[in-house]
């Protein structure tokens, strides 16, 4: 028998079979009614009970025995682990924090959190984590995504941090698009797989949907090396283009608009700052180069009449230009997103119904639904005392050269020397580029610090890993934007072995160090005063308590009338942009200001370097999977279902396939100048000869670096850890130039998935001591390499635990009744 409930994820909400015990997740699977839900779905019973699971709170042998300090075999696949009670691991990790805060100052600490851990309002990863790093002094942080990283510096120089908001929640909908655009004009393909994931999930996935409706209207041409990365059943136009070289085609489109006088000299008169500056370089007057369709043609693989004739079907009907996000994740790659700007404020159209610019159609699940965003339950952070910070894609710098300056947005940073990391909530081995790099900067801290549901690589590389408990083992609710409800997630079985919530753990962790986390409430407690404080403002909302029983509440579905840069285009002067000229700066004279190397006040074509004898003979295309978030269970069904030869596959056309004489189900070697990996193949005339592609996410496994740096198919142990210019500091890993060759050696079987070596002391995993108890740890050692040691029992005011080590509900405070 069981009994069936809800839940909810990033890819969405899902049903959740339990057993009548309450201690076994037996299925989960989509609601009928959700025809484009994620297949990631049907992964989640089995990475509940997956024999991956951190059951209890574990420390590095090595930092254990040795104290903190840098060690280069952090990470080593045979490292070992010893179990702890919960009560020696809090002490000695506060200890530790007490220790990097007294003798090296907050900004040793690096909060490193992503935040893709849980689509939970109130136990989100990243909320949490910097919450209790703000209340014990604060923490070196990060900025921007790895989504979206050169975007989000670059264009508030060109429409203003306001018009970027407008593009990101105020883009055309989906209906708009299917009533006024003739063509839409998609850079980067249009991946229906991305749609399904959205910060806080959705009720039901409907930009499938969405778009198939507007398909039967609109006219889409997709430009990428990929044929497929667009869905089937929009019957799309494509036309294939060399990787990485959108720019030049972009440029040459808005050349022919110049040149054939196809233009919208009117609105770039009233509208825009700088299109004399642009024309001039379109001419070749600064470089001596006309960025004609010939000259375009001999760098993307365009032919020079078909790019006449795209830039004249764009200016003949109502255009909407879209880029994925994946162009801007390039060396270089912001320049595709200027000049894509360029080129449609050259047609004139932004800010009409259905046209313009867009950014983000294929890459996230919200884009385009056209309904205004409603403000969230949100868990407070608290301030952040330390102003230090990185660019988020910076992290192996951080770590690898303390003390140093990184140029940035026209400035530079001086980077702390960080000591301690403490990650919740994501996955670098994922996110992050050149792995080999990463671990060198790594084993360079003193202390690692993870909250794991699972034993990921980021997990096998840190000192301290606590057990985590998973979103289905605890109560919170769930929306992400322009969502239909605010559904709750109740607790569907207890948590496995001594995983705890997180907000357990730093509420504890807090107490040792004399900060308060928890302001006398329990995680329930919370729970009820978020969703409280957001129906203040949203009255037609139930009270928790009926909320809780419905399981949900329906959000607000307000149609916005106004796209981006409506108001704008009807009146610039009464609705000016915060730039500096009130305009669309196809010119930025703060850009060119910054006098960089690598940027320039337009949008420009940046020759890459030839390597004519390089063995690096292919573009690797590295995109999101289709069948987990990032490298969220990879080890579960759905991912291994896309495995080829026990691994992540590589795809090639058939033509590069035969020459290098690889067949279906082979298993290759990938080489980088950065590393190697083995993958499986598959081919198939869907890319461009000369091109491959994987997915990201594959978890990392080193424990065969005779043969290869990851013998699981990891893209990031090939892509390069550069950022994309010195103006946004970015990532750049979306592809990378590689050789692929047939494998004929013994194949290395994949450990990834295995836990690592535990050894259970005796004692391990009793429940705390109760707050009496407890020792918090002294300041001030002068030694930095020896262990802070406790100091003797103080008392703290606070609550007992209950019998199962999770903190009893405080008297007065209310608890989401039970199912």
């Amino acid at each position: 028998m069981t009994r069936t409930q809800e839940s909810s994820a990033h890819w969405g909400t899902f049903q959740v079979d339990v057993s009548d015990d309450g201690r076994t997740v037996v299925d989960t699977r989509p609601y009928a009614d959700d025809p484009d839900a994620s297949p990631a779905i049907a992964g989640v019973a089995e990475g509940q009970h997956h024999p991956l699971r951190v059951v209890r709170p574990a420390v590095r042998r090595r930092w254990l025995e040795r104290g903190p300090g840098p060690d280069d075999h952090r990470g080593d696949p045979d490292d070992e682990y010893v179990e702890v009670e919960w009560d020696e691991v809090l002490d000695l990790l506060a200890a530790e924090l007490d220790r990097v805060r007294s003798a090296h100052g907050n900004r040793a600490i690096f909060g490193g959190s992503y935040g893709w851990g849980s689509a939970g309002r109130l136990h989100h990863a990243q909320g949490q984590l910097h919450r209790f790093l703000n209340a014990i002094g604060g923490y070196t942080s990060s900025k921007n995504d790895y989504s979206r990283g050169a975007s989000l510096v670059l264009l508030p120089h060109l429409i203003g941090a306001d018009g970027m908001e407008q593009l990101r929640t105020r883009p055309p909908s989906w209906p708009q698009i299917a009533a006024h655009t003739d063509l839409l004009l998609c850079f980067g393909g249009m991946r229906l797989s991305n749609t399904s994931v959205i910060p806080g999930g959705h009720d039901r996935q409907v930009v499938g949907g969405l778009s198939r409706d507007a398909a039967r209207t609109t006219r889409i041409v997709t430009v990428s090396a990929q044929r497929d990365d667009i869905g089937a059943d929009l019957d799309a136009e494509w036309l294939g283009i060399v990787p990485g070289t959108d720019t030049a085609l972009l440029l040459a489109l808005t050349h022919t608009l110049v040149v054939e006088a196809l233009a919208d000299e009117t609105f770039l008169a009233s509208h825009t700052h700088g299109a004399d500056r642009v024309r001039a370089y379109l001419r070749g007057d600064t470089d001596g180069v006309a960025k004609t369709p010939e000259w375009a043609a001999r760098i993307t693989g365009v032919p020079a009449a078909t790019i006449r004739d795209l830039a004249r079907r764009a200016a003949a009907g109502r255009t909407l230009v879209n880029v994925t996000y994946s162009l801007q994740r390039a060396e270089h790659g912001e320049q595709a997103v200027f000049a894509a700007l360029t080129f449609a404020a050259f047609l004139g159209q932004i800010g009409l119904p259905g046209g313009g610019l867009s950014h983000g159609y294929g890459s996230m699940g919200d884009h385009g639904l056209g309904v205004e965003r409603v403000k969230l339950p949100t868990f407070p952070q608290g301030r952040n005392p330390v102003d230090d910070f990185i660019p988020c894609a910076r992290i192996s710098d951080l770590l690898l050269h303390p003390d140093e300056d990184l140029p940035y947005d026209g400035g530079t940073l001086r980077l702390p020397d960080i000591r301690l990391v403490y990650w919740a909530g994501g996955n670098p081995f994922h996110h992050h580029q050149d792995l080999r790099r990463l671990r060198r900067g790594l084993a360079r801290l003193h202390t690692l610090v993870v909250n794991e549901f699972h034993w990921t690589p980021t997990a096998r590389h840190a000192d301290i890993v606590l057990p985590a408990a998973t979103p289905l083992e605890r109560d919170d609710l769930a929306a992400g934007p322009g969502d239909s409800r605010l559904r709750t997630m109740p607790r569907a079985v207890a948590p496995v072995g001594e995983a705890r919530e997180e907000f357990w753990i730093y509420d504890r962790l807090a107490e040792r160090l004399g900060a308060d986390y928890s302001e006398g409430l329990d995680s329930h407690g919370w729970l009820e005063r978020i969703y409280e404080t957001w129906r203040r403002a949203n009255t037609d909302a139930p009270p928790f308590a009926e909320f809780w029983r419905a399981g949900g509440t329906p959000l607000p579905q307000r149609p916005y009338r106004d796209g981006a840069f409506s108001a704008f285009r009807a009146d610039p002067a009464a609705h000016p942009l915060d730039t500096p000229s009130g305009l669309i700066e196809v010119f930025s004279p703060t850009l060119a200001g910054f006098g960089l190397s690598d940027t320039a006040g337009h949008a420009l074509w940046i020759e890459p370097p030839v390597e004519p004898d390089s063995p690096y003979d292919l573009q690797l295309l590295c995109n999101q999977p289709s069948h987990r978030l990032h490298s969220q269970l990879d080890m579960a069904g759905p991912s291994r279902s896309t495995k080829v030869a026990g691994r992540e596959p590589v795809r090639l056309n058939p033509v590069d396939a035969t020459a290098r004489g690889l067949r279906d189900g082979d298993v290759a070697i990938v080489r980088s100048p950065q590393g190697s990996l083995l993958a499986g193949v598959v081919t198939t005339d869907a890319l461009l000869p000369g091109v491959a592609q994987m997915h990201t996410g594959s978890w990392y496994d080193p424990s065969a670096p005779h043969v290869a740096d990851c013998v699981n198919g990891n893209v990031n142990v090939l892509t390069k850890d550069v950022g994309t210019s010195s103006l946004t500091q970015a990532s750049s890993g979306a592809r990378v130039a590689v050789s692929i060759s047939r494998y004929d050696g013994p194949v290395p079987p994949v450990r990834a998935y295995e836990p690592p070596h535990l050894e259970h002391r005796p004692g391990a995993g009793r429940a705390e001591r109760r707050p009496s108890e407890r020792r918090t740890p002294a300041r001030g050692r002068g030694n930095d390499r020896a262990r802070a040691r406790p100091s003797p029992p103080t008392s703290h005011p606070g609550r007992a635990p209950s019998p199962n080590g999770q903190p009893a509900a405080d008297s007065g405070h209310r608890t989401p009744p039970h199912r």
